[in-house]
């Protein structure tokens, strides 16, 4: 939120993603966005189905990013986004300055409710633009057990959104200062 500039991009600290992909999402960005409004979400789906990609994935991986994505869908409706956990994203500051004060999520499922609020909400559009990504090694993640707190998450998503613990109408500038 104390981001400065026309557009803020969220990375991964671990540089997975390169940098000169910024000029590829920034174009795909300023080509949607609608009103100051847009997301553009770096995408690792076109590497999976690439028979001679230098991603080499464990098989559990694999699976468990299978899962993932098919409980998003199960429990949440899916998404038009192949790839919502890619760490690169870049938001225009209006989208940025309305979807995350309205964010409940901080841990890794939190994209897939801002997400999720983009699509809610109708007037955000997001496009998935295709990145380069390999595999750093020292990752942080805890893939069984990190995956298993997503989809509690997108659980928890679904159910605080339906029994109205949480609304997916927009913070005002009001409850902002709050």
């Amino acid at each position: 939120m104390r981001a400065r500039g026309e557009y803020i991009l969220m990375a991964d600290a671990d540089g997975a993603t390169k940098a000169a992909d910024l000029s590829t999402m920034l174009s795909s960005l300023q080509n949607v966005a609608r009103g100051g409004q847009g997301i553009a979400v770096g995408s690792r789906a076109h590497l999976q189905s690439d028979s001679d990609s230098t991603v080499k994935r464990s098989a559990l991986r694999k699976f468990l990013m299978w899962g993932f994505h098919t409980l998003m869908a199960l429990v949440l409706g899916g998404s038009t986004v192949k790839d919502t956990q890619c760490g690169f994203k870049l938001f225009t500051r209006a989208t940025a300055s309305r979807i995350f004060p309205c964010q409940h999520i901080q841990r890794w499922a939190f994209d897939v409710e801002l997400l999720l609020l983009a699509s809610t909400w109708g007037d955000i559009p997001v496009v998935e633009v295709p990145v380069h990504w390999e595999e750093i090694d020292g990752s942080k993640v805890d893939i069984v057990w990190d995956t298993l707190q997503m989809a509690r998450d997108l659980v928890v998503i679904k159910a605080c959104y339906l029994l109205g613990l949480w609304s997916d109408r927009e913070v005002s500038s009001k409850d902002k200062s709050a």
